[in-house]
């Protein structure tokens, strides 16, 4: 029974090395998040990087999981949009490791030997911290009049429905569910030098979305608001945009569109059904 000591302190020293081996390991999961900081109420003090320390372990796969968990548990004042979690709302749009994504859908990098660096979104006036100031993107939203428009003033609104083929219903995929996170226009170098002038990736995606609609009649009247050297033209098609969109659309091809139907090179079909069909008595 000699050999059952020894069997014993060899069991010992094996779970000691196993513990300060999963020790070893439990230290490497703490990952630093350098966060943009700037408070309007101190404007003596310059925008700056914080640099906080979350235990991966004890936290969501999501940036957007580190950023509540910093909040609620190290530093009330950290200010940023958030909403549905789910890649919707598009709330949580800001610049993470370099890229305009949202925080919600974009898993954190699992190497803790560098840190997650985390910005609002570029080339935008900043409202505090990770918060940007929307107001010049949705004025522009609003100036495409993202509203269907009849020239029969005679069909009253909520009456019946307008009809739409299969086909016609067709060219509005991968339109209608831009989230209008501005993720594309700001990542666009024409939109950062002209966000005065130019409406950007995402305002004219969804522009074009409203002229292709077979059941809009208000087709040229929308291209000839966007006939100015501006609005459209400022496009250089760097692609920016369709690489960083997060829902995986291409403003970038819809700008084309509309370039094409500005010059006379395409032209918008007629609709498959008649679409005022069910308002006739």
């Amino acid at each position: 029974m000699a050999f059952v000591p020894e069997m014993k302190m060899l069991q010992v020293c094996r779970g000691t090395f196993g513990q300060i081996r999963f020790a070893s390991q439990a230290a490497t999961k703490v990952k630093e998040f350098q966060v943009y900081r700037w408070n309007p109420d101190e404007p003596s003090k310059k925008p700056h990087m914080q640099t906080y320390k979350v235990d991966l372990k004890d936290c969501g796969p999501m940036v957007l999981d580190a950023l509540i968990k910093i909040k609620n548990e190290m530093d009330p004042t950290l200010t940023f949009r958030r909403s549905c979690r789910e890649g919707i709302c598009g709330s949580c749009a800001m610049n993470i490791g370099g890229t305009n994504t949202l925080a919600c859908i974009c898993k954190i990098d699992r190497d803790t030997s560098k840190a997650e660096k985390i910005y609002p979104l570029p080339h935008m006036y900043v409202v505090k911290d990770l918060v940007p100031d929307m107001n010049n993107f949705y004025a522009q939203y609003k100036s495409i009049q993202p509203w269907l428009q009849r020239k029969d003033s005679s069909e009253k609104k909520g009456d019946a429905q307008y009809l739409q083929s299969v086909e016609d219903r067709a060219k509005l995929d991968g339109l209608y569910e831009c989230i209008m996170c501005a993720c594309c226009s700001t990542s666009c170098p024409s939109y950062w030098w002209n966000s005065d002038k130019y409406l950007g990736p995402a305002v004219l995606m969804q522009a074009y979305r409203w002229i292709i609609d077979s059941r809009d009649e208000k087709t040229e009247e929308r291209l000839d608001k966007l006939r100015d050297p501006f609005s459209v033209y400022r496009c250089h098609t760097i692609m920016n945009c369709s690489r960083t969109c997060p829902k995986g659309l291409n403003p970038g091809q819809s700008i084309a569109e509309i370039k094409k139907l500005m010059s006379g090179l395409a032209k918008k079909n007629e609709p498959g059904l008649e679409t005022a069909a069910l308002h006739k008595k």
